[in-house]
């Protein structure tokens, strides 16, 4: 029996020991594996909204406008073993032109400098003054309707030179200095301005005109039309010369510019003064007529004219070594130059 018991035992563990050792295999399916190419996405939606319309920055613009021109001409002839004969020269002319307006919708105010100084030089003779001119003008001008051309203005005008003046050959006695003379006129009146036209006329019933000659020994020469120095009979001082001389008047001054053809400018200014006092009717004239000529812009040529009258002006004359006094004359001075130009 013991032994019928151990044999089913052992066959027991056997069968067991079978079963835990038996490998099962279970099929694996491999599929074809594809590349991803595309991803799907959601639309977005802006929650936010975006304002439109918004203002722009408004930055200030300035009502101040500024010109300002430089230029410099030259004129040369030389003359080396030329038969018919000639001096040899060379001239130059150093000049500017500054400006500067404050325009609104009522009223405009433009300030204007000028400056010229010329030198000549000629074979055997020292250097001689061409041209000498400092000049400042103001005008202001109000207008209650913004569609007319016609302004309540009120006008300075001021001019002198840089240098001494000579009467050549004779150097040793100028003639004028700087502030002798200097003009000054500052009136109120009227003012018809077209800025399309370049046309502008002032007329000023009031205005008084100042006559300065800062030099004594000028002003006891009477020089300009101030009241020269009194002397006795043996010419012994008594009273200096007046220094200025002061005039109320009536002026009219006019400026006009306009290409007249293809790169050529014309520019006309003319200035008429009579003073209410002292011979009214008399006139005093100052005109400028000037034709510029544009070659490039730096290269240009130029042509004017340049007419005084003054009635308080008086010339002289030297007759035996003695200088006479004269009347008032026509001041008249002509240029032609070609030179460089410089706007900025």
């Amino acid at each position: 029996m013991k032994l019928l018991h151990y044999t089913i035992i052992l066959f027991s563990v056997a069968i067991a020991k079978n079963s835990y050792s038996q490998e099962i295999t279970t099929p694996v399916t491999i599929s074809e594996l594809k590349p991803i190419t595309t991803i799907p996405t959601a639309p977005i939606t802006a929650t936010r909204k975006i304002k439109t319309g918004l203002p722009l920055p408004i930055f200030p613009v300035s009502a101040w406008q500024s010109k300002n021109t430089v230029g410099f001409d030259l004129n040369e002839i030389a003359f080396v073993n030329w038969n018919a004969g000639g001096v040899s020269s060379i001239a130059g002319l150093l000049k500017g032109n500054f400006i500067r307006t404050h325009t609104t919708e009522n009223s405009k105010w433009v300030n204007e400098l000028i400056v010229r100084y010329g030198i000549n030089k000629q074979d055997g003779l020292t250097i001689r003054k061409s041209d000498d001119e400092v000049r400042f003008n103001s005008t202001f001008g109000y207008r209650d309707d913004t569609t007319s051309n016609w302004y309540y203005s009120a006008k300075l005008n001021f001019n002198t030179q840089f240098t001494y003046g000579y009467k050549y050959p004779d150097t040793s006695s100028p003639i004028s200095k700087p502030f002798a003379p200097a003009y000054t006129f500052l009136g109120a009146g009227a003012d018809y301005f077209d800025k399309e036209k370049k046309l502008d006329v002032y007329i000023s019933p009031i205005t008084i005109k100042n006559t300065l000659v800062l030099d004594q020994t000028l002003a006891n020469q009477g020089a300009f039309g101030v009241n020269k120095a009194i002397y006795d009979t043996q010419g012994n001082l008594i009273s200096e010369g007046k220094q200025s001389k002061t005039e109320f008047g009536f002026l009219v001054t006019n400026y006009y510019k306009k290409e007249v053809w293809k790169n050529i400018t014309m520019e006309n200014r003319l200035s008429l003064y009579s003073d209410y006092l002292n011979n009214f009717g008399n006139i005093d004239v100052e005109w400028k007529l000037q034709f510029d000529l544009i070659v490039n812009q730096y290269v240009s040529a130029n042509i004017g004219t340049h007419a005084i009258y003054d009635d308080d002006v008086k010339t002289y004359e030297e007759i035996d070594g003695v200088k006479v006094a004269g009347g008032p004359t026509l001041q008249l001075k002509q240029s032609l130059g070609v030179g460089m130009v410089y706007v900025f």
